[in-house]
């Protein structure tokens, strides 16, 4: 709950959450409070027999937790927030289509709808229930959110947060123009078979993996702090030397990483014991053909995320700063990446280090961990400023007088 706060996707006085124990116990956040300065002992348990244990009531909306529980016994965690894209699609009386991304799509699934109801009544509990007994795992509540649910409760965050991106990005793409969806082939791309890999037991790790690996560590944590990322999507690396990188593992929490959960691939090998990131080829690819590329990051930021769920050319002609680190970013295809290795390694360069991957979100390259970073939040901020522009007018670029003394005097 202190992170939903933390970052806006819910109110000082609304939302609620809650986990189910294999005993048939459930933990659920108290009613009323302060959601941003809860503590461990304001949760209360509602055992299966229908007792109460805690200092506090339980949340209002008890009922409807409960009888999603009873209707999916395979269900261990709920979420139910007012996150303002959400709530948007609920005042819209609309869904979010999850195909814009195959990780929404694979990760939410269809989205039911439900209508309103009393908040806390038993009408709302079986009208909440109603589509997940059909198989949903999220749900759109008219005028009143959303719920997501999940084996886990890791898994009901995981829902929320990547349901919350996709209707973020639907909504700031439909400012910029018309969004593309991905047929259910084209969804299916990233999970086709690919040869594998050969696995390694790392020597003790060097001084320079060493401080590559809190750098890195660091700097992943940051982008999520940032909303770069959200917390099981993108991917960070770093060169180690010339034949070896770290990168971030296969399902890794990215608000909570540490160095030990970062994966050392060396010569086309992977540390054993762990799953690196799925773009980790990828990133090989561009490290062999661009030594003077040092860190490579994939991520979903959402105002340039919406560029690439449209095909809008993102002009980075701005302000100075735009142009000289972004540089004009490349265009990658849908699919590419997936089917060919080499392809980002071809379109990205130290004189291109920005590419806008479509509906994946961006990739940017760095001599190093903060120079990709930084790229990163530029094409973010930059992409955020053009679509903020749409409201008041059309954007004026930099002339090219302007773009002519910046090359000769910043840029290489």
């Amino acid at each position: 709950m202190q992170r939903i706060y933390t970052y806006r996707m819910t109110t000082t006085s609304g939302g609620n959450l809650s986990l189910r124990e294999p005993n048939g116990d459930v933990w659920i956040t108290p009613s009323g409070g302060d959601k941003g300065g809860l503590r461990p002992e304001d949760i209360v348990r509602v055992r299966a027999d229908g007792t109460v244990d805690g200092e506090r009531a339980p949340s209002s909306e008890l009922p409807f937790h409960l009888e999603v529980y009873r209707r999916r016994p395979d269900l261990g965690g709920i979420v139910h927030a007012h996150s303002g894209a959400l709530v948007a699609f609920s005042l819209a009386h609309e869904v979010p289509n999850t195909h814009l991304f195959h990780q929404s799509r694979n990760v939410c699934g269809d989205v039911g709808f439900v209508p309103f109801r009393l908040p806390g009544s038993a009408a709302l509990g079986d009208a909440v229930a109603a589509p997940f007994a059909k198989g949903f795992h999220c749900a759109i509540l008219e005028n009143h959110g959303v719920v997501t649910a999940g084996a886990t409760f890791q898994d009901a965050f995981r829902r929320f947060e990547a349901l919350e991106f996709t209707a973020k990005t639907i909504i700031k793409g439909r400012l910029l123009g018309t969004v593309r969806y991905l047929s259910e082939e084209q969804i299916a791309l990233p999970g086709r078979p690919v040869a594998g890999y050969d696995r390694f037991e790392p020597a003790d790790a060097s001084s320079v993996e060493t401080e590559l690996r809190k750098a890195l560590a660091e700097f992943t944590r940051r982008a999520y702090r940032q909303r770069l990322f959200i917390s099981t999507q993108g991917s960070y690396s770093a060169r180690v030397d010339s034949s070896s990188f770290l990168i971030t593992a296969t399902g890794a929490d990215r608000a909570t990483l540490d160095a030990g959960d970062l994966v050392l691939v060396s010569g086309g090998r992977v540390e054993a014991g762990k799953t690196p990131s799925r773009a980790w080829r990828s990133h090989q690819a561009i490290y062999q053909r661009h030594p003077a590329i040092g860190a490579v990051i994939n991520a979903y930021p959402v105002n340039a995320t919406a560029f690439s769920v449209t095909g809008t050319r993102l002009d980075t002609r701005t302000i100075p700063e735009s142009y000289m680190v972004a540089r004009q970013p490349g265009w990658v295809p849908y699919g590419l990446h997936f089917e060919d290795n080499q392809a980002l390694a071809r379109i990205v360069s130290p004189s291109q280090p920005v590419a806008i991957l479509e509906n994946d979100g961006v990739l940017a390259a760095g001599a190093n961990v903060l120079e990709a970073f930084d790229r990163l939040e530029v094409v973010e901020s930059t992409a955020e400023a053009i679509i903020n522009c749409r409201a008041l007018g059309s954007m004026a670029p930099l002339s090219a007088e302007a773009i002519r003394e910046l090359e000769a005097g910043f840029v290489k």
